[in-house]
């Protein structure tokens, strides 16, 4: 298990030098608060704990499958697929939230990302933008303050990471900056192996630049 407690902030990796900016240009201005709520690294997002909430990447019929969906559902155990199956389904773009049952963390927020191929890339875009804006505002509709994103769309939807990635974390830190994202305390980016990882590194420090 990892506990959320243990997992290194922007801030902290910043601190210590193990993060950089590469000489890459920031695109937002540097803060210091959005910095101690970001983290991200390559964990198995079924076994965080002190979460909230972790973000299913799911079809949408909210059915278990494959990937990340698989092993939350796999985790979380048989009354997940119960009340999915009540919830009717979920639009791309759109988020539902459930209980976490055998999962550490208390909600799922289950959203369908955009498979890539089939929408122009601008359509893509606005679609995966929405998937994580609207997990934020179930978030906060419900309560949580701590969530972890897995990677949305990235895997057999064929997402991109590179470009996933500056979605992912654009939408986040707007939203955090607006009056109800004062409310989140921990946004996590749960990622998948090292190529994810060094994505990563190369876009937080355009979207959450170092402070002076």
């Amino acid at each position: 298990m990892t506990k959320l407690s243990e997992i290194a902030s922007v801030a902290y990796l910043y601190s210590r030098h193990l993060l950089s900016d590469q000489g890459l240009l920031p695109k937002y201005s540097p803060s210091a608060i959005l910095n101690t709520k970001v983290s991200f690294l390559i964990v198995d997002i079924t076994r965080i704990t002190g979460l909230d909430a972790i973000v299913n990447a799911a079809n949408n019929a909210l059915g278990d499958g494959s990937g990340v969906n698989g092993a939350i559902h796999r985790a979380a155990g048989p009354d997940l697929v119960s009340e999915c199956r009540r919830l009717g389904g979920c639009d791309t773009g759109d988020a539902k939230i459930t209980r976490g049952y055998g999962l550490p963390a208390k909600y799922i927020i289950h959203t369908v990302g955009p498979v890539y191929y089939r929408h122009e890339r601008q359509t893509s875009a606005k679609l995966l933008e929405s998937c994580y804006r609207r997990c934020l505002e179930v978030a906060i509709e419900n309560g949580v303050r701590s969530v972890a994103f897995s990677s949305i769309s990235t895997g057999i939807f064929g997402y991109p990471i590179e470009e996933a990635a500056e979605i992912a974390t654009s939408t986040v830190r707007l939203f955090l900056e607006s009056e109800q994202g004062a409310q989140i305390d921990n946004v996590v980016f749960a990622l998948f192996s090292k190529h994810d990882l060094e994505v990563y590194q190369k876009t937080i420090p355009q979207i959450f630049p170092q402070t002076i």
